[in-house]
């Protein structure tokens, strides 16, 4: 029976271009071999929990231009407490034991890194929430 650490390892995704090598400094290779690919793995639920916030707070997001829409992403992942919170969870929750133990030794600058790997993810994947918007109100003007 499989540990729940080799469960953990066998689900993550492998991303080819984040590259660990033995001169790769410890944190950077933590972000390229757990962070870069829980962040892929985890690339639905973080998507769906930015819709999420959108319609929680009114839908403002849709009155937007392209980067007031940016701005808006990387205020909200850098700045609103409780979605920052909610963000390092997700991540947290598939880390190894020896990884989160890593994690509490470096928890400032990795947290930085999960925020900064959401933020590109979102900003990344903004036509998503475009797509979203035009599907909502084309649902809504449906009888």
């Amino acid at each position: 029976m499989k540990t729940r650490d080799e469960d953990i390892i066998s689900i993550r995704v492998e991303i080819p271009n984040a590259k660990v090598s033995s001169l790769t400094l410890s944190l950077e290779s933590f972000q390229n071999s757990t962070l870069r690919p829980i962040a892929k793995f985890q690339n639905d639920i973080l998507l769906s929990i930015f819709e999420n916030y959108i319609i929680r707070y009114k839908n403002a997001f849709h009155k937007l231009g392209h980067e007031e829409k940016l701005k808006y992403i990387e205020n909200t992942v850098k700045k609103d407490s409780k979605f920052k919170n909610l963000i390092r969870g997700i991540f947290m929750g598939h880390f190894t034991i020896e990884e989160y133990k890593f994690y509490i030794e470096n928890a400032s600058e990795i947290n930085k890194r999960i925020i900064n790997l959401t933020k590109e993810r979102l900003q990344t994947e903004i036509h998503y929430f475009e797509k979203q918007s035009a599907q909502n109100s084309s649902e809504l003007k449906t009888p």
